[in-house]
């Protein structure tokens, strides 16, 4: 079985014939399933107008600057299996609380830290903090849904972010070990030569800074400094740039410039396929939030109402697949918890929703595998799960 895999051919034709039965006995002509088709690519369409130009390409960018500038050892020392774990786990929840992305965009960058020699348990634990620690999801949560659901679910997050990292990084502790000692498995130049650590760090700044601040959403008042630098990020964003090109003139050559771009290239080539069909899977079965699709939301809120394991449980699974862009999951979850969702099904999914989806869960499996992304999503559904099943017995 694994050899046919191999086979190149071999998957093409499994493709065509999933596409073939796919076509053959789907009913296109029921409503429903019209409305799902619909609802899939009006789901593409909003993803690409305002994820992809604002916040995937530039993540390409930073992942690519990863790969082909950070020195491979630094990467290792701070971030492989072997080193501190305060320090290894401390910098890859902070890395991520600074990004504030949702569960795509981090995706890039997760890629080139962990293709550049971070140990899987601190690259796992920065794959789930960057969607799920973002400072003002978790205000709109406290101001939204209520000051315990709120706390709730910044705890349970920086908890999860390093739980989830230190137990993957045990299960596969054998096999990572092994990676991080084969410097063939890392790809790129992996250099600064030529340049100090300032220089760096102003460049790699002046990436960050781009994502952040091309990406700052309005708090809906309830932050007045916060909509401020809203209502200046392009402005923000300008600096930023700015900052770029100045770095880029003077301290990289044209040949850098090549590989990065190149670099950037490759990611987005083994990224967005796969983004673009989990969106479009996404969009068939769940459609966009108040919109109908296969699975009718009511469906859905019928299953979480209550605290019971199994109400927790589907909270957490739904989450895990659905696609919430930044910040959306909280209207999301308030018009659940209107229809009659559980106190305990709402934190599970808080917890599980933000941090995973149909669409990151097939580029994760791209580069860890399928067993250690099966592995990583049920660690997310468990935890998600057990905390909303406490959160509901006391709350």
């Amino acid at each position: 079985m694994k050899a046919f895999f191999q086979d190149k051919k071999n998957r093409l034709l499994l493709a065509m014939t999933v596409v073939f039965l796919f076509a053959f006995f789907v009913p296109f002509e029921l409503p429903r399933i019209q409305s799902a088709v619909q609802e899939s690519f009006l789901m593409l369409s909003e993803y690409a107008r305002e994820h992809v130009l604002l916040c995937l390409i530039p993540a390409f960018f930073i992942a690519g600057a990863i790969m082909v500038f950070l020195n491979q050892q630094s990467v290792i020392k701070y971030l492989g299996p072997d080193a501190k774990k305060p320090v290894a786990y401390g910098t890859a929840a902070v890395s991520g609380t600074i990004l504030a992305v949702c569960s795509c965009t981090v995706l890039p960058i997760f890629k080139g830290i962990y293709k550049k020699g971070a140990g899987i348990g601190p690259a796992v634990a920065f794959l789930y903090s960057g969607p799920a620690i973002n400072v003002l999801a978790i205000v709109l949560t406290a101001k939204v849904l209520g000051l315990r659901l709120g706390i709730a679910r910044a705890a349970g997050a920086v908890i999860f972010s390093v739980v989830i990292g230190l137990l993957m990084q045990f299960i596969f502790r054998r096999e990572d070990n092994e990676r991080t000692t084969n410097a063939a498995m890392f790809q790129g130049p992996g250099d600064d030569e030529g340049r100090t650590l300032g220089q760096m760090v102003f460049f790699m700044a002046s990436l960050i800074g781009i994502l952040v601040f091309l990406n700052w959403a309005p708090s809906g008042g309830s932050a007045a400094l916060w909509d401020a630098v809203y209502t200046w990020r392009y402005g923000i964003t300008g600096v930023f740039a700015l900052m770029l090109v100045y770095s880029l003139v003077r301290w990289f050559s044209r040949s850098d410039i090549k590989d990065w771009v190149g670099a950037a290239r490759d990611f987005a080539v083994q990224i967005l396929p796969l983004l673009f069909g989990g969106v479009l899977i996404a969009g068939f079965l769940l459609g966009r939030p108040g919109e109908q699709a296969l699975i009718p939301e009511q469906w859905i809120a019928s299953l979480v109402g209550g605290n019971s394991l199994s109400a927790n449980l589907f909270a957490s699974v739904s989450g895990a697949l659905m696609y919430f862009a930044t910040l959306t999951e909280v209207p999301i979850m308030q018009g659940l918890i209107g229809a009659g969702m559980g106190t305990g099904p709402s934190l599970a999914l808080l917890l599980a929703g933000p941090s995973l989806s149909l669409p990151s869960i097939l580029v994760i499996s791209g580069e860890l595998g399928w067993k250690k992304t099966l592995v990583y999503v049920a660690l997310v559904v468990t935890l998600s799960t057990g905390a909303g099943m406490i959160y509901g017995r006391f709350f």
